[in-house]
């Protein structure tokens, strides 16, 4: 057994770099006589720009440039469009914004990018900023998504002729399901708000712009470099793609925020085309938490029908989902996902959801880990254990009852849709009673009683829950590199791009696994258009599925072109030829012959091995449909009454990634995402003044982030492989489990501790103690 193969708990070869100090960052990065920029942020959520006049800060020695909108316009400039609008998919026609780097005539939200200052050392930039005198008109802003709904509401976009609607979307089969509601025999409903979080990264966004040679180098922390060079290229500096290089090197987490492109990028790359001189900007935490894309924030009402053995009739829902003052690069796609993965595992034999995706003069919004689905498991699950209060079944058999069974495979939840069909899915695999069997068995589920007696020993109020969520995972298509040098080793180009991911450690255990070659003896190379000729990055568990996909095409074309080099150095036809276990076989013989020499054949400079060609590379692709990850969570909680502070006491989850790669690896994608979701359910929440639209939690003394103390000491943790059929690998995404399943079921349990009907996320302290002071009331 190759102990550094496919399922083997490898440590990440990355770690050793990041845990000494030797990762590079874009701001390690320091290029001869680079200047620094500061952006001038708008302070008004809703301003009309009446001048801007920078001589006070042009006048300061070492301050070399300010840049405003109406330079931007009067350069043709363009502005950054979303990837693409529901009606480019044959769905309905919405309001498509385009973001300038710079905002010429009106601020639509704190944050909004006004002027560009460049000087001579970050400090001096950002005291230079504060000398650009900007006269604005303030004018009414709409900052909850509710009230941006409303007729007569301050508009983000004057000429939008659907006020605040960016678009909306549908799906479903409104005759079925009302049918399905007039005949149940039991209805239920929520009214939920998913909170607006950020992703909050360690590292902040930063980027430099080099123009040399007239030519454009890029250094930026995204997670999808050619998606940035493609952006910028052709909508916001009308070239071609050959003269910009993106590059970007050690990234200090993404979480879907770094998978847009910001002003900044282009503003960098704009102000060093004009000095001549590298311009390097770098985001405080301040201006992350103002200028980085959010998350979430949805308010969806969502009822239920079921019959009189619980089975599940129909499912309707009607949500307003924020997407802030401009639709960002994938800004609709939390709001499909909220939608379209609502039915989750179960029989959902009617349904009809709606969405307004509205403009607010709030930061944009766009994918955080999970991008929608999230959302969408929130409400499905909440509404069962609504069910389950309503029939009295007890909710582990409501759900029982109501699982899409393995003999359904494959499943069509479009079964009767009438509208939206091409954007529902069809599961490939599933088992969902295993696993909810598996964490029942480890999570001691029949012990909770005795444990809660022991939490009211200790004047504790002790709740539990048991949720199952299934999201979608991959997303495009993806292309992948081998190559052999001379010495035998293989490098992977990889078009995918790890930013915490451990692509560097799990490629490698592919490709020894398919290749025979030492782990040790197989580097990645990413991150760099110059370098990878084609790639659409990380994000949406898309790597594992589809970068390894195509990098076993890739894989299986290396073996295919070696084996007539095999043949001519084994001196047998190439139909004698086998390749097992990282070598080449004459079938039938002892004869055999490593794939490392093999490979070191083709770079021979003379001889009969010269008629192979010079070089053993291939490269693969591969466009295969989504896999379906899901598992069952379970949580239970403790509940101070004097004080509100919950602490979540035991965690269980048992995942279906199809096929692990590395186990140790997904344990740490999951635990990470386990925190995320608990952060958002307890404590996390971007929030802002109603009225005047400033942000009251813009630093980490008003934002509050989940500390260890805040997660439970251990999480009981297994898989059960349930390999997909979609993809060669049979892999499923993990890396945004955790974050779909920890919101509903910390939230279920907090609201079993307190027997309570509703409390909106997140659950801090305050809010649980105002909560049971309105209960005893």
């Amino acid at each position: 057994m190759n102990r550094h193969g496919i399922g083997q708990p490898v440590r990440r070869v990355e770690d050793q770099r990041f845990l000494t100090g030797k990762a590079r960052y874009v701001d390690d990065i320091q290029l001869p006589h680079m200047l620094h920029g500061a952006v001038v942020m708008s302070p008004h959520a809703h301003a009309r720009i009446k001048g801007i006049d920078a001589t006070q800060a042009l006048a300061m020695a070492g301050v070399h440039l300010v840049l405003t909108g109406e330079d931007a316009r009067k350069e043709g400039l363009g502005g950054i469009p979303p990837l693409f609008m529901p009606e480019d998919m044959g769905g309905p026609k919405g309001y498509r914004t385009f973001r300038p780097l710079l905002e010429p005539a009106k601020a639509r939200y704190v944050g909004d990018r006004i002027a560009f200052v460049v000087a001579d050392t970050p400090e001096l930039a950002r005291l230079a900023a504060e000398k650009v005198e900007i006269d604005y008109e303030p004018l009414p802003a709409v900052v909850q998504v509710a009230d941006a709904a409303k007729e007569g509401a301050p508009k983000v976009w004057d000429d939008n002729p659907a006020g605040n609607l960016a678009f909306p979307l549908m799906m479903g089969n409104k005759d079925a399901t009302d049918a399905a509601f007039a005949k149940a025999k039991h209805t239920v409903a929520v009214r939920l708000y998913n909170n607006r979080i950020t992703a909050n990264t360690m590292e902040p966004r930063c980027c430099i712009g080099d123009f040399a040679n007239d030519a454009y180098t890029l250094y930026t922390s995204s997670q999808n470099p050619h998606g940035v060079r493609g952006i910028l290229s052709g909508a916001v500096f009308k070239m071609p793609d050959k003269n910009l290089r993106v590059i970007s090197p050690d990234v200090g987490g993404g979480f879907g925020m770094k998978g847009d492109i910001y002003p900044e990028d282009g503003l960098v790359l704009w102000a060093s085309r004009k000095l001549g001189r590298p311009v390097k900007w770098v985001a405080t935490r301040t201006e992350s938490l103002l200028g980085d894309n959010h998350g979430r924030d949805q308010l969806i009402s969502a009822e239920m029908a079921l019959d009189e053995n619980g089975k599940i009739l129909a499912l309707k829902a009607q949500a307003l989902h924020a997407v802030g003052a401009y639709v960002t690069n994938a800004g609709v796609v939390p709001v499909l996902c909220a939608l379209r993965n609502i039915p989750n595992v179960y029989v959902v034999p009617a349904m009809l959801v709606m969405s307004k995706a509205t403009f607010t003069h709030t930061t944009p919004l766009g994918p955080y880990r999970g991008a929608g689905r999230p959302e969408a498991s929130y409400v499905i699950e909440r509404l069962m254990d609504e069910a389950a209060k309503k029939t009295g079944i007890d909710p582990v058999e409501l759900r029982r009852r109501n699982f899409i069974p393995p003999s359904a495979m494959p499943y069509d939840t479009t079964a009767n849709w009438t509208v939206g069909k091409p954007v529902g899915w069809t599961y490939d695999s599933g088992e969902f009673a295993k696993l909810t069997d598996r964490a029942l068995e480890i999570s001691d589920w029949k012990g909770f009683e005795k444990r809660k007696k022991q939490s009211e020993e200790k004047n504790r109020l002790r709740g539990r829950s048991l949720i199952y969520y299934l999201e979608d995972s991959g997303v495009f298509n993806e292309r992948m590199e081998l190559r052999f040098d001379p010495s035998g080793t293989v490098t992977v180009v990889a078009g995918t791009h790890n930013h915490g991911q451990g692509h560097a450690t799990t490629y490698a255990q592919m490709v020894s696994d398919w290749l025979g070659v030492p782990f040790e003896n197989i580097r990645l190379v990413q991150g760099d258009t110059d370098a990878v000729s084609f790639g659409r990055g990380t994000y949406a568990s898309r790597s594992t599925m589809l970068g390894g996909s195509a990098l076993k095409g890739a894989a299986d074309a290396i073996v295919e072109k070696a084996k007539h080099m095999a043949g001519h150095l084994l001196e047998t036809a190439v139909t004698d030829i086998e390749f097992e276990e990282g070598k080449f076989k004459v079938k039938g013989t002892d004869k055999a012959i490593a794939m490392t020499d093999v490979a070191k054949a083709f770079y021979r400079p003379v001889g009969p091995t010269t008629r192979f060609g010079t070089g053993l590379d291939a490269s693969g692709s591969s466009a295969v449909p989504p896999s379906f990850p899901n598992g069952c969570h379970i949580c239970e909680l403790e509940v101070d009454p004097e004080t509100g502070v919950v602490e979540i006491d035991r965690y269980t989850v048992v995942d279906d990634v199809g096929r692990v790669i590395n186990p140790m690896i997904c344990h740490g994608q999951i635990e990470g995402a386990l925190a995320q979701g608990i952060g958002q359910a307890l404590m996390e929440n971007v929030a802002f003044d109603a009225e005047s639209g400033q942000m009251l939690s813009a630093s980490f003394m008003d934002y509050a982030m989940p500390r260890a103390a805040d997660l439970p000491a251990h999480y009981e943790m297994d898989f059960i492989d349930v390999p997909a059929k979609t993809n060669p690998l049979g892999v499923k995404g993990v890396g945004e489990a955790g974050c779909v399943g920890a919101p509903p079921v910390v939230m279920n349990a907090l609201l079993d501790a307190l027997k309570i009907d509703h409390l909106d996320m997140p659950a801090t302290p305050h809010r649980v103690w105002q909560a049971m002071q309105k209960a005893k009331a």
